[in-house]
């Protein structure tokens, strides 16, 4: 028991370490809920598990992730023995032959081809681990990858006799073969997945679970670094800035509704003090007119902040629904308006490329300077800053030890309704180098402001 116990507090741990919000209440839950599984059962585990410690569908697959390296399927070869399987033929300088022409990768493949004509999970994933123990580990390597097993077995190359044989001469082109595809993808992709996992056990038996897991597991959405993302990511965290890109607008409305009061109303104000011999004790206010903020964006564009600047742009996009007028302006040692290159339905990647390669942000060096850019601003687009504009800056403050330019930048916060400061660095660099971090936050109030989850505090504080 005690060994169920070692291995339940560093399943739980690992969880923590990847991101998941697992309190000691919802480690104390999933004990509770192991006693009344069958443990044995390792289906009634995973979800035991999963209802007591998963919060949100995102979080799903890093917990089958740790889940399978914490609670493998099987130890070991999980297959046949070795010795119960034949010898792979070589060439005759000792390699293997290629899979085209090993006799025994064609018989697997056509195992492989039923399979997945049949849907049988429980025979894909043993059938996983058998192609893994023959095909996972590169001849004079004691590492384990999915490439050789992929490769040996190349699921997708069999598409074309799976359709065949599922449409039976059915019309092609047609809706049956856009399901069948559909279908027979989604057990490709099965596939590929179950030899990762495998792939993933072996490699947690040769150098350990902990380590593993933590080459093995990303972080959450919410918690992923926004300069690590790829692409795809930033696909997945465009959805997710909208609803923040609302909440930050309807924030920064309430701030000018209770920061402002209207103009006074003297009428009002006079006809009251009547009641008190014509002392105005309280005063009266013309009600504000509602409207929609305006928003200027000022964003680093230099390369050791690329992909925090493709994450701006999505924020841009997404505040543009929101504010009356969204102007956004881009720098490296120059400033110019992009306003233009983001306008909705364009793909980011395409506007960033075409602000590089269009747009003037290149003075001398091509290296960020912060002091000439913001003086760029100043003369080129200082108009866009007034009373009713909310000014955001993101940058990482590094300005490679040139001039600041901290007058100018005082004036345009001054002159702005808000200023904000968001900075892609972790708090604990801000100062080191050439960042001028605290210099500039004496100005403008900085927030750390590396994934979702610190983007959401952010607009938070702002209420």
């Amino acid at each position: 028991m005690g060994s169920l116990v070692d291995r339940h507090t560093g399943f739980v741990a690992a969880l923590r370490d990847a991101g998941m919000p697992v309190s000691v209440a919802e480690g104390l839950d999933a004990v509770r809920a192991m006693q009344v599984v069958d443990l044995l059962d390792r289906n009634a585990l995973r979800a035991a598990y999963a209802a007591t410690v998963v919060k949100r569908p995102a979080h799903r697959a890093t917990f089958d992730t740790l889940f399978d390296l914490w609670f493998p399927a099987a130890v070991g070869d999980g297959a046949a023995p070795p010795a119960a399987r034949p010898q792979r033929p070589t060439q005759d300088d000792g390699t293997p032959l290629p899979p085209a022409l090993d006799p025994e990768v064609r018989d697997l493949r056509d195992e492989l081809r039923e399979l997945l004509l049949t849907g049988d999970d429980a025979g894909l994933r043993q059938f996983a681990r058998t192609a893994v123990a023959g095909f996972g580990r590169t001849p004079g390597q004691d590492s384990w990858f999915s490439s050789g097993v992929l490769r040996a077995m190349s699921p997708r190359t069999l598409m074309a006799s799976l359709l065949e044989a599922v449409l039976n001469g059915q019309e092609r082109g047609g809706m049956a073969e856009r399901v069948a595809r559909r279908t027979l993808d989604e057990r490709i992709t099965r596939f590929e997945d179950l030899v990762a996992t495998e792939v993933r056990r072996r490699i947690a038996e040769d150098t350990g679970v902990e380590r593993t897991a933590r080459l093995a597991v990303r972080p959450p959405l919410e918690r992923l670094d926004f300069n690590s993302a790829s692409r795809a990511d930033m696909a997945a965290l465009r959805r997710e800035v909208y609803p923040l890109a609302r909440r930050l607008a309807t924030r920064l409305v309430q701030r000018q509704r209770h920061g402002r009061r209207g103009r006074l109303d003297f009428r009002r104000t006079v006809r009251a003090s009547l009641a008190s011999g014509g002392v105005p004790l309280t005063t009266h206010h013309r009600p504000r007119r509602p409207h929609k903020p305006e928003l200027v964006i000022l964003c680093d564009a230099s390369d050791s902040v690329s992909a925090f600047a493709h994450f701006t742009l999505l924020l841009t996009f997404a505040l543009r629904e929101q504010f009356s007028k969204v102007r956004a302006f881009a720098f490296i040692d120059a400033t110019d308006e992009i306003t233009e290159y983001f306008a909705p339905g364009v793909d980011v990647a395409d506007a960033m490329t075409r602000m590089t390669s269009e747009a003037d942000l290149v003075w001398i060096t091509g290296r960020s300077n912060y002091g000439n850019a913001i003086k760029v601003f100043d003369r080129r687009y200082g108009d866009a800053i007034t009373p009713k504009t909310s000014l955001l800056i993101l940058g990482d403050a590094r300005s490679n030890y040139g001039e600041l330019s901290l007058p100018i930048l005082k004036t345009m916060v001054d002159k702005a309704r808000h200023a904000y400061w968001l900075n892609p660095e972790p708090r604990r660099s801000w100062d080191t180098g050439d960042s001028a971090a605290s210099r500039y936050g004496e100005l403008v109030r900085m927030y750390e402001c590396r994934n979702l989850t610190q983007l959401a505090a952010f607009i938070e504080e702002l209420a």
